[in-house]
């Protein structure tokens, strides 16, 4: 702690007082330019229609209103976004032939106002002939179900059958083997604020300039170009200070950047759209609604041998950039922290007339994690063994990190059985099996859930291409993707103090806090004095196409950015200071803020000192060194290799762990699950804030609980959403927040400079799973296994209800730990 006094301290937050009395800067307070227009969006009513025209003339006669754009113009003067996958499939920021999905834009008008421009929209006549609609994603595979996109000939917008080690053989050599069906709902990311939007198209240097809440990955910026008909130099994109949450959903803005954009172009005035909530709910973006199918092979002693994925994905309307890295994203990590080499991965991709799909918290892990969990759960069943037995028997061992999985990901450090074993005594898990036990013999549903969980974070940007088949990606024009990289730059004025200088985009997470803490104790600094600038602006920022702020990777690559740079700047202040003293670097180190001989006494230099000399008399600084102290620094991770011919990638940069136990009590007559005890281990490296990654750890956690309990976008046959307000579609509040017993495990990651690692995303993967288990474990007196998500109470008392029939009375029921299956 000496040599780092301000890492691993609970620092406050130095946002919270500027956000805390309203001196936020969002989108919506941001008048980047004068005489601003509003523009409000027309959308489909119908889920799937052709549109057969559109009359414009009431709206445009309207007081106040300057113009309105229609899917013609989007045609016209626009291009498809890019897809990830070979599919034919036509994506624009509007509708241009069809409707597929209610609430898809299909024209804009924008006005002098807001109020104007939305009693505008109601007067533009749009003509359709409605057509079947298919939400079911298994439904949209049949034969004679109705087909979105003409062009694919078939709802099947991507497939990948993936085979890693020799399945066929573990499954032959199986003294047991089990198997399951798991749905998993299609919720949202609900933050605070929604999508904003600014867009100047300057038809005189014929640049546009986007002000919007977009969290990245900047990858966007070259496709949204494109798009517009666009260089790369002429379009800019600026972020506001703050971001009012995110959560992952932010980074599928692009659609609208580009539809505002081009309302800019066509009407020649700077245009601004704020989204309200039932536009958000309605049309902006969820995770993947999944049908899965698994298969364990095991031996009788508890030891998988090899598992079987198969599973249906739901994209929605559309298939968009990223996906489909909802069945892609984990692929690194498709084993989780156990140790089998076989498994075989059958991943469909399917578009249905439901809105469009994108990251969402966890992104593509919670579905991942709690069909896992949800096997070993079964399998301890099947065998009469504790579920805790089981899991440790097939964990990864601290002595096998740095470990490569089957599947290609590089696990960099971890200690998982350490991890779990502090899970279980936090938890106190002997005695809640002892207070299960007296619950069961007073007929109570009382029931313990186990998750355990790999935490991937810094996505390998070359994970999108395991969608394209190692034939296409063999073809001399395919260019190979992989990447993780982000900048930063450290300066000192001519006072001596501190600027840092980044653009990653942050949503709330505490990154000029972070950040703060590191400069400081890089430079031998306190926080305060340490002023931080993280704001993005693509015309003057250092980015890359994976810049942004997703995927947990600020704590793994932004802040490893900051660290070299801080580093890189140390190092030229030592250099500066050795031709000062006239002495050979080697002889000085940088140490509590300021350069001093290694050895003995002697005069030292602190930076304030520098910082004088070098601005105010360029003339001192040594022959061949740059005027000014500055460093900038650009990190990537050099583990980050594209997809290989066996369908083999390094996913994500930096792998953290998670361990949790939680209680519950079912009411049978009611439903109502209430949670006794949650407590649950982290392992993230180096913690460099404990207060911040507490926050994370709670938020992700009420996150996962939302979408085992409650959230899910439900629709009707026919396509229309059935939960568009928060009074259909509900979300965890503070009522329903559970007590968390939060406890680390430090593994430092090799990788990183501060061996910190990702901690964003955490619990919202194991929550569903967790919780599943736990009332699993209740309700098994009923013979009750869930398998599907959100156990709502509706949901949860029908299933209930129906098992009673068939199970009147609680049993002690639940074998335990060593007794032999019946």
């Amino acid at each position: 702690m000496s040599e780092r006094p301000w890492i691993g301290q609970s620092v406050k937050r130095v946002e919270d007082y500027r956000l805390l009395t309203g001196r936020g800067a969002y989108i919506d307070d941001h008048p980047p330019v004068a005489n601003l227009w509003h523009a409000a969006i027309v959308r489909s009513p119908h889920a799937h229609a052709r549109i057969l025209g559109y009359d414009l003339s009431a709206a445009l006669a309207m007081d106040g209103v300057i113009g309105a754009i229609t899917g013609a113009d989007v045609l016209k003067h626009s291009k498809p976004f890019s897809v990830g996958v070979t599919a034919p499939v036509q994506y624009f920021c509007a509708a241009t032939d069809k409707a597929r999905f209610v609430g898809e834009p299909v024209a804009v008008v924008v006005a002098r106002d807001r109020y104007v421009a939305e009693d505008a929209a109601d007067r533009v006549q749009v003509r359709y002939d409605p057509l079947p609609a298919v939400v079911d994603p298994e439904r949209a595979l049949e034969p004679d179900a109705p087909v979105l996109h003409e062009a694919v000939g078939s709802n099947l917008a991507n497939h990948r059958h993936l085979v890693y080690g020799d399945p066929d053989q573990a499954f032959r050599d199986a003294e047991v083997v089990i198997t399951e069906r798991f749905t998993f709902p299609k919720y949202g990311s609900t933050p605070i604020e929604t999508y904003g939007v600014i867009a100047r198209w300057d038809t005189l240097d014929d640049v546009c300039t986007v002000w919007s809440n977009f969290m990245g990955p900047f990858i966007m910026h070259p496709l949204t170009a494109r798009v517009l008909g666009l260089p790369e130099n002429r379009l800019r994109f600026i972020v506001p200070p703050d971001i009012g949450g995110s959560f992952g959903i932010k980074s599928l803005i692009y659609p609208y950047i580009a539809l505002i954009a081009l309302a800019s172009k066509l009407t020649g005035v700077a245009v601004k759209w704020i989204e309200d909530r039932r536009e958000h709910l309605l049309a902006s973006s969820t995770g993947t609604d999944r049908v899965a199918y698994r298969e364990l092979a095991a031996k009788r002693d508890g030891t998988i041998l090899g598992m079987r994925f198969r599973w249906v994905d739901n994209v929605g309307g559309y298939i968009r950039s990223p996906e489909p890295g909802c069945s892609f994203r984990p692929t690194g990590n498709f084993v989780g922290p156990y140790e089998f080499q076989h498994l075989e991965v059958d991943a469909s991709t399917v578009m249905t007339n439901k809105c469009l799909t994108g990251p969402n918290r966890g992104y593509a892990c919670g579905h991942l994690y709690f069909e896992t969990e949800g096997m070993m759960d079964r399998l301890a069943d099947r065998l009469g063994l504790d579920p805790v037995e089981v899991r440790r028997k097939n964990l990864i061992p601290a002595s096998a990190m740095p470990y490569r999985t089957p599947t290609g990901g590089l696990y960099d450090s971890g200690d998982y059985p350490k991890a779990f074993d502090k899970a279980l005594e936090l938890a106190n898990y002997d005695e809640l099996r002892r207070e299960q036990a007296r619950a069961r013999a007073a007929g109570r549903y009382f029931g313990i859930g186990l998750a355990l969980a790999v935490d991937p974070s810094v996505s390998n940007m070359g994970y999108v291409a395991t969608a394209l088949d190692p034939q296409f990606r063999a073809k001399p024009e395919y260019l190979p993707k992989s990447g993780g990289v982000d900048a930063a730059t450290v300066k000192v004025d001519p006072l001596g103090r501190v600027i840092a200088i980044l653009g990653t985009t942050p949503q709330g997470q505490g990154h000029q806090t972070v950040v703060s803490q590191i400069v400081a104790d890089e430079l031998g600094s306190r926080p305060e004095d340490i002023t931080v600038v993280d704001e993005m602006d693509t015309f003057t920022r250092v980015w890359s196409i994976s810049s942004g702020t997703y995927s947990s990777r600020f704590g793994s690559v932004g802040t490893t950015a900051v660290a070299l740079a801080a580093r890189k700047l140390k190092t030229k202040l030592v250099a500066y200071a050795a031709h000062l003293m006239d002495r050979p670097a080697a002889e000085l180190e940088f140490r509590d803020g300021a350069v001093r001989p290694t050895r003995g006494t002697g005069p030292a230099y602190t930076i304030k000192d520098l910082a004088g000399r070098a601005h105010w008399n360029t003339e001192s600084l040594p022959e061949g060194m740059e005027p000014g102290l500055q460093a900038t620094a650009v990190f990537g991770f050099t583990v980050s290799k594209a997809v290989d011919a066996q369908d083999r990638v390094n996913s994500s940069n930096t792998y953290g762990f998670i361990a949790e136990v939680m209680a519950v009590e079912v009411d049978p007559e009611t439903a109502a699950i209430t949670i006794l005890r949650y407590a649950t281990v982290h392992d993230a490296g180096t913690i460099i804030n404990p207060m911040i990654a507490e926050g994370q750890i709670y938020g992700g956690a009420l996150h996962g609980l939302g979408g085992a309990l409650y959230e899910e976008l439900a629709y009707d046959e026919d396509g229309q959403l059935l939960t568009g307000t928060f009074m259909d579609y509900l979300v965890p509040t503070a009522c329903e927040a559970p007590t968390i017993d939060i406890a680390h495990v430090v593994s430092p990651s090799p990788l990183t400079l501060l061996g910190s690692k990702g901690l964003g995303e955490s619990s919202s993967m194991t929550v569903p799973a967790v919780i599943a288990g736990a009332v699993s474990d209740a309700l098994s007196p009923l013979g009750i296994r869930i398998s599907e998500l959100p156990m709502t109470p509706t949901k949860l008392w029908k299933t209930i209800e129906h098992a009673k029939r068939s199970h009147p009375a609680p049993e002690s029921g639940r074998r335990q730990p060593n007794e032999k299956p019946r």
